[in-house]
């Protein structure tokens, strides 16, 4: 099977000579996955592929690459082949506070991989490694591994606590799956001092029996000093909070106002009447909606979206700092914008009674919510209100009376668009589409960033207005752009692995469902076990596996569909503001309505593209790690000042070790079986719960029980509840005050929250 390595006379491009490179690549691997394949040297694989003397260092850099990517694996022998023809495994390390980890395959259909505290060898969380496999699945012996190569370091910088000693030093990570201390000598200590949180730079990484060596780079403060805990977490997922100064310099220049000379070309909808609607907060407004019905009974439904690629031109100190930030990430008590604020609450945020240039979308939409025909261009709009989610519920739900007459001419917009709403609802719902019932948590804070109230976030059929216009606008832009066979960048959501769905399977055939088609799974199927679970007690943990058996989400220049929504094609185009790759699609579309696109720059894009949709969909990750880390802090900081309260509370989940419970407000802790004196339990796994050896006594996802919470440790943002025999509970309600028995607000209604599409 020879490679042809002469010089091609046609190869007179960057791109044709990446494409020649990715080719041969792929001959390699290909090669080396065949079953007559043995692990050959350099010299007998440069020979195989007849790779001429003056090319042989370009063969031997692209094994090397090949290598470090983790497609071909060089042993100890010197001999190449492919990892999982040699016992190996590769894949991305998750450690653990107790010190082993698992191997996460890059193979979606292989098991985790139990990797030892001492066989990581060096390697550390959320590194990229290969693993030698030492024990195979048998049983119940799950399978063993060694990590043989480090492919990939993934914490060049650490954030923890540091702790001085006699001409030394130490920081704690505060990533509890990062189980090694890094040491710090005295030369690097930069002034820090001991019970500071501080970022660490790792000069040298951990070997067997030693500790990584490093210097502090960044002092943050004392953890009990205000802000500093949010910081940390920031530090910790490598956020930007700072804009360099080239952008600043960039930003300044841009004018706050739209003037005569930047609507020329674009359709004038400033009579038209636009609200946005958006929680009460909020302030980069990247989406309006405008809706009339038509003689016919056709709704007329307009999205208009913040036209951002007007002023975040292509590869400006601008562009170029959004694309390393990804998103915005919406933190408990900040937000860290992709842009600066004088475009995202600024010239871009589309405010009321003021000219701001749009890129529309209008769809006509039938009885039944199939988009008829559409329309996509540039706009300049006025928007006429902007509404809050309670204000338009308030109006819808209960008719309030000062509202309405305050909205008057727009009220009868308003019922439209519920009406709309239900439809396509409908209709995304009949084709097979997932609606997960999450309650997420809204902590409230004081000025001084600490907690005073934590509870469910209420969602409402304002909220849902939003979500089915913004999901309809996404779909027909994707299907556009899909049959015009340009670049582009799609949100897909793929079909998820048979075998985890097979093991799902099993679950739920355990707590007494069936799901039909697992080989070749419809979205529809598991939608039919969601709606036969709602409101049952198994429906969070049904939920919650079912989720975790999906795989994410993320951003593809391929367009391979969205599972979870069941829809053949699906993008990011409706927040410009807060997601660079609605913004980078802005400007695929404008280029190609307006000019179409040249050849050199169609290869051009579907370069860049592929790199662009990682980089995105890696930043996106980050940022909600992120943030769902700093509510945690937030709850497990606000149910500290209620330690030997009691509460009402479901189990959520039960383990070998304990169940989970949780509160009507969202938090969630843990009673450990070791902490239930009334009785021995055992946990029974099949059927997921923990039964009394003498009394018989059961504990099964989605009882009802009465909790006193005993522990709130801030510094691992763990919660530990026990138990309250009904005999004690009746005792202490009969003899203190009932205000001394918390209930926290928020109610057991379940309402839908939209999984993030």
């Amino acid at each position: 099977m020879p490679l042809c390595y002469r010089r091609e006379n046609t190869i007179n491009t960057d791109n044709s000579m990446k494409d020649l490179m990715k080719e041969r690549k792929e001959r390699i691997v290909e090669f080396m996955k065949q079953d007559a394949y043995k692990p050959l040297l350099f010299r007998e694989l440069a020979y195989v592929f007849g790779v001429p003397k003056s090319d042989i260092e370009v063969f031997r850099k692209l094994l090397e690459e090949l290598e470090t990517e983790g497609l071909i694996f060089k042993n100890r022998h010197e001999r190449y082949g492919v990892p999982e023809r040699m016992n190996l495994a590769v894949g991305t390390l998750q450690g653990n506070e107790s010190g082993y980890a698992f191997l996460i395959p890059d193979d979606p259909a292989a098991d985790d991989i139990y990797i030892p505290a001492e066989n990581l060898n060096g390697a550390m969380d959320a590194d990229r490694v290969v693993a030698r496999i030492n024990y195979r699945d048998y049983g119940d012996r799950k399978a063993e591994g060694e990590v043989v190569r480090i492919l990939k370091r993934a914490n060049t910088t650490v954030v923890g606590t540091f702790e001085k000693e006699a001409g030394y030093g130490f920081v704690v990570p505060d990533n509890r799956k990062i189980s090694w201390d890094i040491f710090v000598s005295k030369e690097n200590f930069n002034n820090a001092k001991s019970g500071q949180k501080v970022v660490v730079e790792i000069l040298r990484w951990p070997e067997k029996r030693r500790n990584p060596e490093g210097r502090i780079v960044e002092i943050l403060g004392y953890a009990d000093e205000p802000g500093v805990d949010i910081l940390s977490i920031i530090k910790a997922h490598n956020l930007r909070i700072e804009f360099p100064r080239d952008v600043i310099d960039q930003v300044s220049g841009i004018p706050q106002t739209v003037t005569q000379e930047m609507t020329v070309g674009r359709r004038d909808l400033r009579n038209l009447k636009i609200v946005t609607i958006d929680d009460e907060d909020a302030k980069d407004l990247d989406d309006a909606i405008s809706i009339e019905k038509l003689p016919d009974g056709t709704y007329r439904l307009g999205v208009h979206i913040a036209d951002v690629s007007y002023y975040v031109k292509e590869n400006t100190p601008l562009d170029r700092e959004a694309l390393k930030r990804g998103t915005s990430v919406y933190l408990v008590d900040r937000v860290l914008p992709m842009l600066p604020a004088e475009l995202s609450n600024g010239i871009c945020s589309l405010n009321p009674g003021v000219d701001r240039l749009a890129f529309t979308v209008m769809m006509d939409i039938d009885s039944t919510g199939k988009v008829k025909d559409h329309e996509i261009f540039e706009s300049v709009i006025r928007v006429t209100e902007r509404m809050t989610y309670s204000n338009v519920y308030k109006i819808l739900a209960f008719e309030d009376s000062e509202l309405m007459e305050r909205y008057s001419d727009l009220v009868e917009d308003f019922r439209l668009m519920e009406e709309l709403a239900q439809i396509l609802r409908n209709r995304r719902m009949s084709r097979g589409s997932l609606d997960f019932n999450f309650e997420e948590a809204k902590v409230i804070l004081d000025d001084e960033g600490k907690p005073v109230d934590v509870r469910a976030r209420e969602i409402t059929i304002a909220n849902r207005i939003i979500e089915e216009f913004m999901l309809i606008c996404n779909e027909t832009v994707a299907e556009h752009f899909f049959w015009a066979n340009a670049p582009f960048v799609y949100r897909i959501h793929e079909d998820p692995d048979t075998d985890k769905m097979a093991s799902f399977a099993e679950f739920v055939h355990n707590l007494g469902y069936h799901v039909k088609g697992i080989n070749k799974i419809h979205p529809g199927a598991l939608q039919e076990l969601l709606f036969r679970v709602k409101d049952k007690k198994e429906e969070r943990i049904i939920n919650t596996v079912m989720l975790r058996s999906l795989k994410k989400a993320r951003y593809s220049h391929e367009n391979a569909g969205h599972f979870g929504l069941a829809a053949k094609h699906y993008c990011h185009f409706t927040s410009p503001i807060r997601r660079y790759p609605d913004l980078i699609i802005h400007r695929i579309m404008k280029e190609y309505i307006r000019n179409g696109m040249s050849e050199a720059r169609f290869d051009y894009l579907n370069e860049v593209l592929p790199e662009i949709a990682r980089q995105c969909s890696e930043r996106e990750r980050a940022a909600e790690e992120a943030e769902r880390e700093t509510v945690e802090l937030k709850k497990v900081e606000y149910m500290k000042q209620r330690e030997g309260e009691i509460f009402e509370g479901i189990v959520s989940n039960v383990t070998s070790f304990g169940i989970f419970v949780e509160l009507d407000n969202t938090v969630e802790g843990l009673v450990r079986l070791s902490s239930m004196h009334d009785d021995y339990y055992i946990y029974n796994e099949k059927n997921y719960c923990v039964i009394g050896e003498r009394t018989k006594k059961t504990y099964k996802i989605g009882d009802a029980v009465t909790v006193r919470l005993e522990n709130a440790d801030i510094a691992t943002r763990k919660i530990e509840f026990t138990i309250v025999e009904e005999k004690k509970t009746r005792e202490r309600k009969k003899g203190v005050d009932s205000k001394i028995l918390v209930h926290i607000t928020g109610g057991k209604k379940k309402k839908k929250a939209l999984k993030k599409a």
